[in-house]
């Protein structure tokens, strides 16, 4: 059995678990196996999603589970997102999640994000968590690197009112270093664009994806789509398997000028 969620079309036999950690061959059928498994739950800002135009001054419940179908070697939650964390996760229904979201409100929550990890690996959950958080009036968001088919995107879009997408450069070369595909994951801005509110973030490392030249072209593409929207262009440190210097400032800041030819907004993050 093939599953069709990413790129990497993993060709999986029976009880096969796929390259992201996440999806399982489980009589016949491929599933999540993290569906409604929470590593990692938090009532964070909705801008450290990040969203800036996006119910700012708001904060919304997000959770994490665990799989990716990258592999960063700069990777910031690589705890959840690299390891097979099944057996230590805690268990919870869609309808447990809603209503943990509804309790929150006074709170100032707006609704449930799914983050941390790629949330897309484990689809179906948010696809029958944010039918119910609909239901409640409150709000859903997908943090994610877009790298899932356009199909798969389909069954959550209905559902889904906000996304930040990871556009990890714009060069075969810069999605080879993270182990991604370029072309799914513009793919997956273009169409998410035509229904949710969009904002894109592209963490900026020294001597991959850094250059004038690509960041041009990135900015030009995203203005195709819409010049309205908002490009985060966030600071790389050292983490994972990563240990180059962080980013200078003022790379981000010259990049910052050449995205703003195009785009009304270009925001700085880990600054």
């Amino acid at each position: 059995m093939k599953c069709k969620v990413c790129f990497r079309n993993c060709d999986l036999d029976e009880g096969q678990i796929g390259f992201c950690k996440g999806r399982i061959n489980e009589n016949g059928l491929i599933k999540a196996r993290n569906y409604g498994k929470i590593s990692s739950a938090a009532l964070d800002p909705i801008e450290k999603k990040p969203l800036v135009d996006f119910y700012p001054g708001s904060m919304i419940l997000s959770v994490g589970s665990y799989g990716c179908s990258l592999r960063c070697p700069f990777c910031q939650n690589h705890e959840i997102s690299q390891v097979d964390l099944d057996a230590s996760c805690e268990e919870v229904t869609p309808h447990q999640l809603a209503s943990k979201a509804q309790e929150l409100v006074e709170y100032g929550n707006i609704g449930v994000a799914f983050t941390y990890n790629e949330p897309m690996v484990g689809y179906e959950f948010i696809r029958d968590t944010a039918k119910l958080v609909h239901e409640k009036g409150l709000k859903t968001v997908v943090v994610t690197s877009g790298h899932a088919s356009v199909e798969t995107l389909e069954e959550i879009l209905p559902y889904v009112d906000a996304f930040n997408i990871d556009l990890k450069g714009f060069t075969p070369e810069s999605y080879q270093y993270v182990g991604g595909d370029l072309e799914m994951t513009k793919s997956f801005i273009k169409r998410a664009a035509q229904d949710a509110h969009v904002e894109v973030t592209t963490l900026v490392v020294p001597g991959k994806n850094d250059s004038i030249e690509e960041m041009e072209a990135m900015a030009s593409w995203l203005a195709t789509i819409s010049p309205g929207i908002v490009l985060h262009l966030s600071r790389y440190f050292p983490r994972y398997h990563e240990s180059m210097p962080p980013t200078p400032l003022e790379t981000l800041k010259t990049l910052q000028q050449t995205a703003q030819k195009h785009l009304h907004r270009v925001v700085l993050g880990n600054v």
